[in-house]
């Protein structure tokens, strides 16, 4: 069997398909007359022109009751619509600092359709940084992290992850259908009603209501009897308060408790300082196995205070198909910019902005964003590579396409086509990653090696690993099963089926390849000399547990080779190359496995998602196939917000597609 014949991944992406994938339309820099930062596009200023930081602090923060509402708790989550200049958040940031009875964890998303660019956001802090010398350094740390204008999810995190922003880079009304959280404050931060009438609609709306929590407040300058008809239609209580400057009033409501939802009367809406919200019981878990996908498992939870037990079968970490020379880890474009498309590009742009942090911290991999080309396999393709870097608008910066002459140029040799260019792509070894993920773990990994566990049983709300003997290894009241396609196997499940795919790498003489500069994709890859080694590859291998490297799949690399470098492959013997196998997890629809599992004996008919019966304590990370360094980091993250009720990192489509459970829904429906 080959690669075609599991389910191609536009196939099962194209399904859960939606509007999240709309071309970014950057922001463009103009002002007003009077210099106060100007729209073009919706005819209206981004803020008061008395100043937008003290509009922040008197209509979002103080229409919110912040600071006072988030002391004491273990977390408080902001929602806003609308980022801007980013001046609400850099407020609310500075007031979590200066409050030393301030929440652990501030949350902090917002939806920009059009956000600024780098260089445009300094020219607009500029003005605000001269006068505070501590907002100055809080927009330096913003704009150091700024990511691609690229659409999706973006996560970024500040204070040692004490401060964690969400940018939403898409419309509103598509964004706000995709949000899985629950707001404490509500930041209602659009253009005027006039000029951006779906941003104040009642169907954007009731979808920002289904995403606040019970209580939840919400505050904006506008006092529009619209807006406030469609707040009070989506279950808010309104009143109005003193506005902010030479505006006389601005609206302030309350999300009603899920009983009032929707009544036309509610309690006052005089703010009171919340229930502390409590902290999440026992953070301890058990991860089996300490590949790319344990390590970043631990590493999220670790960051989020959790203590965690890994076991891992052989004697250090990333010693089976982690423990590869070196991999790519690059994005992927498709036309219609499918969910496997768009999941690798969240994927890609999370895994650039935490690498900062791993170097920060002083766990640096070995990594190089060389750039990656991903050459076209035949003239189709070219045409259709093209048309969609033109369709869907992306930044040079993150991909352009080049002919075969500008390719050769960056690649240093001559290659067999023009392709993309992904400019901040490259290569990772990933076991300098494993170690690097465990070793910001610091105190809180118990790491135990040459531990395999046989079974696995659940008992006084506990999960206890075993040995072969049925002597107890640990136990922890949640499970992370991160052991490939093992994973299934030891807890079991019917309909999530993972194969073990072989994949051989072959290993080529670093001088061969001296001046190649970049990491070069055509059916295969080659990756520039690491360590004084080439990396081509890789095989494709399903129902084959070879484990040991052969002559016929070094030739089939050659071959590939070939085709991406035409005569590079010369007096290259198959017989004679060294090379390493490893096998991938791949699930049918080619998408990971990702959160929690499905009780499958509880299940009789079809449910969302959300409402099917899950194990206790029991989750997966798994299924990451040929993308684990890529897949693994942002799979982490979005596991670790799910054991701890936090905004997710990903649209709620992405989430939806991964969800392990998926593959259970799917047999009820075709049951009927």
């Amino acid at each position: 069997m080959r690669e075609s014949q599991l389910d191609p991944p536009g196939l099962a992406a194209t399904l859960y398909c939606r509007a999240m994938n709309a071309p970014l339309v950057p922001a463009r820099l103009a002002f007003d007359a009077g210099g106060t930062p100007y729209s073009e596009a919706y005819r209206d200023v981004y803020h008061s022109a008395a100043g937008g930081l003290g509009q922040a602090r008197h209509v979002f923060l103080g229409g919110n009751g912040l600071p006072a509402r988030w002391a004491g708790r273990e977390r408080f989550v902001v929602l806003e619509t609308g980022f801007g200049l980013g001046l609400n958040f850099l407020a609310t940031w500075q007031a979590w600092r200066d409050d030393p009875q301030a929440c652990t964890r501030l949350h902090f998303v917002s939806v920009e359709a059009h956000p600024f660019s780098l260089q445009d956001l300094a020219v607009l802090h500029a003005p605000y940084a001269e006068r505070a010398p501590l907002l100055a350094a809080l927009s330096a740390e913003l704009r150091a992290a700024w990511p691609l204008l690229v659409p999706g999810f973006h996560r970024l995190e500040f204070e040692r992850g004490q401060v964690v922003l969400t940018l939403a880079f898409a419309d509103i009304g598509d964004a706000a259908r995709e949000l899985r959280m629950a707001a404490d404050a509500i930041y209602l931060d659009g253009f005027a009603p006039a000029n951006n009438a779906a941003m104040w609609s009642r169907e954007t709306l009731r979808a920002i209501a289904r995403a606040a929590a019970p209580g939840a407040t919400a505050a904006t300058w506008s006092t529009s009897a619209a807006v406030r008809g469609a707040l009070e239609a989506a279950g808010f209580a309104v009143e109005k308060r003193a506005g902010y400057a030479g505006k006389r009033e601005m609206t302030c409501a309350r999300y009603a408790e899920q009983g009032n939802r929707g009544s036309p009367v509610a309690p006052s809406l005089a703010l009171t300082r919340p229930q502390t919200r409590a902290a999440a019981p026992q953070r301890r878990a058990l991860v089996i196995g300490a590949g790319l996908a344990g390590g970043a498992v631990c590493e999220r939870l670790a960051a989020r205070g959790w203590d965690i037990t890994l076991l891992e079968r052989r004697a250090a970490p990333a010693l089976e198909t982690s423990g590869n020379h070196a991999g790519v880890f690059h994005p992927l474009i498709s036309p219609d910019d499918n969910l496997y498309s768009r999941l690798t590009r969240a994927a890609f742009t999370w895994w650039l902005g935490h690498s900062r942090l791993l170097e920060e911290a002083g766990c640096a991999p070995e990594w190089a964003r060389c750039g990656v080309l991903q050459l076209a396999r035949d003239e189709d393709q070219s045409i259709a590579q093209h048309a969609a870097i033109a369709g869907l608008g992306y930044p040079p910066e993150y991909a352009r396409w080049l002919d075969r002459e500008q390719a050769s140029g960056v690649a240093g040799v001559a290659v067999a086509a023009g392709g993309v260019w992904f400019p901040e792509a490259g290569w990772a070894r990933p076991a300098s990653l494993v170690n690097a993920l465990l070793a910001k773990c610091r105190g809180r990994l118990d790491a135990r090696f040459n531990c395999e566990v046989a079974a696995l049983e659940r008992r006084d709300d506990a999960w206890i690993a075993r040995d072969a003997l049925g002597a107890e290894i640990a136990r922890a009241p949640v499970l992370v099963l991160a052991n490939a396609a093992e994973a299934p196997v030891l807890v079991p499940q019917r309909h999530l089926t993972l194969r073990r795919v072989r994949g051989q790498a072959s290993y080529l003489p670093g001088e061969r390849f001296a001046k190649l500069r970049t990491v070069l994709l055509r059916g295969g890859y080659v990756i520039p000399a690491v360590a004084g080694l080439c990396v081509a590859g890789a095989s494709f291998d399903l129902d084959d547990q070879d484990p040991e490297p052969r002559a016929a799949s070094h030739a089939g690399n050659l071959a590939r080779l070939e085709r991406i470098v035409p005569g590079s492959s010369a007096g290259l013997d198959p017989e004679r190359l060294e090379g390493r196998v490893g096998f991938r997890a791949v699930a049918r629809d080619r998408l990971p496995a990702i959160g929690a599992l499905a009780d499958e004996s509880a299940l009789a008919k079809p449910l969302p998602l959300g409402a099917m019966s899950r194990i206790a304590g029991t989750y997966a990370a798994t299924g990451y196939g040929s993308r684990g360094i890529l897949w693994a980091g942002l799979g982490a993250e979005l596991l670790a917000s799910i054991l701890e009720d936090e905004p997710l990192p990903m649209e709620g489509a992405l989430a939806d597609a991964v969800d392990p459970a998926r593959f259970a829904l799917r047999a009820l429906r075709r049951r009927g």
